[in-house]
């Protein structure tokens, strides 16, 4: 028709699909100037394709459609700019978040890297000086089966997301010194995930810079007694006295594999020499 632009013309002329129009007719957003009452074909003005690029544009900047549709009832330069600079401190905010998880995900990623190292070291025993570090914690009930463990660790998850705390995308648990020497290798007491130090939270353990030892465990987690019974026999013959629980970090889990023959699970304890003191260890 004359003056008048079929929907396959526009379609074409601005990149988008028919299916897309024919929605945005439904939905009130973007409804054609003429309808032609025989066939039901749709015909669109020169004037709606400016109208249509508004639509797109503020689809590009993040505008829900409904968002777009209320705004474009009825709008004006004073209204756009309030929208505009509504929308930017919200991008702003986006980017902050998103610099947070692609500093996580290269960490995630730079411990996957280095997973080969560690299954090389998979039992041996290492000293090592830790640096300073800080987990947010939950409890594990008792009887402190995977189960609660599992639930301890999603509750820190969900904090860590739910209040937007700088947590790592990584877990693991503390084990209490007493239940290891008594063989209860896997009954965790608390589940946590590393963080930034923060005063957001009041379940976060400062872990001091300290003389460790460390071994790192690989296969599946019920099989971790073994390395603590090297770890235990390593401190009695080479005069190490450990001074706190086990710190276990998980390096490679089940965020990362199915196949538990390649979880990589850290063990650190902090030790003194035996003739040693004042050393600094975490808080119980």
């Amino acid at each position: 028709m004359e003056n008048l632009f079929s929907i396959g013309e526009l379609s074409k002329y601005q990149h988008i699909s028919k299916q897309t129009l024919i929605f945005y007719d439904k939905i009130g957003l973007f409804r054609p100037a003429y309808v032609d009452p025989h066939n039901g074909y749709r015909y669109y003005s020169a004037n709606q394709i400016d109208f249509l690029d508004t639509i797109l544009i503020m689809k590009k900047i993040g505008f829900s459609l409904a968002e777009i549709r209320e705004h474009m009832q009825h709008y004006d330069t004073e209204s756009s700019l309030t929208l505009l600079k509504r929308q930017l401190t919200a991008i702003e905010t986006q980017i902050r978040e998103l610099g947070l998880i692609r500093s996580r995900l290269a960490h995630r990623c730079a411990q996957i890297e280095q997973a080969g190292a560690h299954r090389q070291q998979d039992g041996g025993v290492t000293v090592e000086t830790a640096p300073p570090q800080a987990i947010l914690f939950h409890e594990v009930a008792a009887p402190y089966r995977l189960q609660e463990i599992s639930i301890a660790t999603k509750q820190c998850f969900a904090q860590g997301f739910e209040k937007e705390l700088p947590i790592f995308f990584q877990c693991g648990v503390v084990v209490p010194l007493s239940r290891i020497r008594a063989g209860r290798f896997t009954e965790a007491s608390l589940a946590f995930v590393p963080i930034e130090a923060t005063d957001r939270a009041q379940n976060i353990r400062r872990l001091p810079a300290g003389t460790c030892v460390t071994a790192c465990h690989l296969g599946d987690y019920l099989s971790i007694g073994r390395t603590y019974k090297k770890i235990l026999r390593f401190c009695r013959e080479e005069g190490w006295e450990i001074v706190s629980d086990s710190y276990e970090f998980c390096i490679n889990d089940y965020i990362t594999t199915h196949d538990e023959r390649e979880y990589i699970t850290k063990i650190l304890f902090y030790v003194q020499r035996r003739e040693a003191e004042n050393v600094p260890v975490p808080e119980k």
